[in-house]
């Protein structure tokens, strides 16, 4: 398989080792992975903020960039529900470019989904701590994933998983909505971040680098002692860097 892999804003600037276990991972699975330098961003603040010829002329790069691959994969639920969901009806009043997005949203996944339902790897890892996941708004409302990293963790021999009461209520980053709302962005992540307090797991995963900054951060200030990773760091055993959002 010749993936394109679309690395995302956040993973290349603030945590790039999301992006390096990604490609271990599909890599270690006989995939032959590259990493385009022409790619930018996806077009997700430019469309979300009601601008759609910065949005568009995104999304034609994008749709270049990518169309020779077999599938375009990323480690965000966020960004790759921009390609798979939102690009088509970016075009949807120009047949050529809307037949091109439609092409390239039937061969982009998330990367937990594509680990899972597309390449169903194998895991043969051991990691004794207990951890609990957060279901980002994007990926779950919009992509159905759910079942696929809870699959994946299950795998990790001596890894104990345990459920917040609601793990799929939204942790108030929401891209720019942090920022338009931020009084209210920051009750959500409170209430969510006393919710992974309950579970008394040490590790939170994840598949957004987003949600988990925001929600690192607010747990810092509210001297929750819980670890914060993306799953796919789990996954391939690079879990020994310093967790999302810390320094040292």
């Amino acid at each position: 398989m010749k993936i394109g892999f679309f690395v995302t804003c956040l993973v290349d600037t603030l945590r790039p080792e999301i992006a390096i276990a990604s490609i271990k991972l599909l890599e270690d699975a006989n995939c032959d992975v590259h990493v385009p330098s022409q790619q930018t961003c996806c077009a997700q603040i430019a469309f979300n903020n009601g601008d759609l010829e910065t949005s568009k002329s995104i999304a034609r790069n994008v749709i270049n960039v990518f169309e020779p691959f077999d599938y375009l994969v990323a480690p965000s639920g966020s960004c790759l529900s921009m390609i798979k969901v939102h690009y088509p009806e970016l075009f949807k009043d120009e047949a050529k470019m809307l037949e091109r997005a439609n092409n390239l949203s039937e061969k982009s996944y998330e990367i937990l989904t594509f680990l899972n339902d597309i390449l169903d790897i194998k895991i043969k890892k051991r990691f004794p701590a207990t951890v609990t996941y957060h279901d980002s708004c994007s990926g779950l409302r919009e992509l159905g994933i759910k079942s696929q990293p809870r699959k994946l963790l299950s795998q990790i021999k001596d890894l104990k998983i345990t459920e917040m009461h609601e793990p799929e209520v939204c942790c108030g980053f929401g891209g720019t909505f942090c920022v338009k709302y931020p009084e209210i962005s920051t009750n959500i992540v409170t209430e969510k971040s006393n919710d992974i307090k309950n579970t008394g797991a040490d590790i939170l995963v994840g598949g957004d680098l987003g949600c988990l900054l925001n929600i690192s951060g607010r747990c810092s200030r509210m001297n929750i002692p819980i670890k914060c990773f993306h799953t796919v760091e789990l996954l391939a055993g690079i879990d020994d860097c310093l967790p999302i959002g810390k320094t040292k």
